[in-house]
């Protein structure tokens, strides 16, 4: 349980950096760039840590796939972002690859 907090962390630092990304405006405001620094640093360091139970592959499936579906629904709450079809099936594919290694992965953790 204590991993899977520490990973939900790192991937919500990510998207928070991320999301920073966009308001610093190409590293010309300051908050947003610290934002994107401390964020990325936090969220690599968390990874870190959780891949001392997650097998790599795992983590970095996870980690990346659900910072993606987080990143375009922070996309489309805050800068209005559209979605057609194929965003949506795209993102319902990588929806539906969390859930199978989720659910149906039987590697080991350390």
């Amino acid at each position: 349980m204590k991993t899977a907090l520490i990973f939900f962390f790192a991937v919500l630092s990510e998207v928070t950096a991320t999301t920073a990304l966009k308001f610093s405006e190409g590293f010309t405001k300051l908050t947003p760039s610290l934002i994107v620094v401390v964020g990325y640093g936090l969220s690599f360091y968390l990874l870190a840590l959780s891949l001392k139970i997650i097998p790599l592959g795992t983590a970095y499936a996870l980690w990346s796939g659900i910072g993606i579906v987080l990143t375009v629904i922070v996309g489309a709450v805050l800068w209005h972002e559209q979605m057609d079809w194929a965003r949506i099936i795209g993102i319902a594919l990588i929806i539906g690859g969390i859930l199978v290694i989720n659910l149906f992965s039987k590697v080991t953790t350390q």
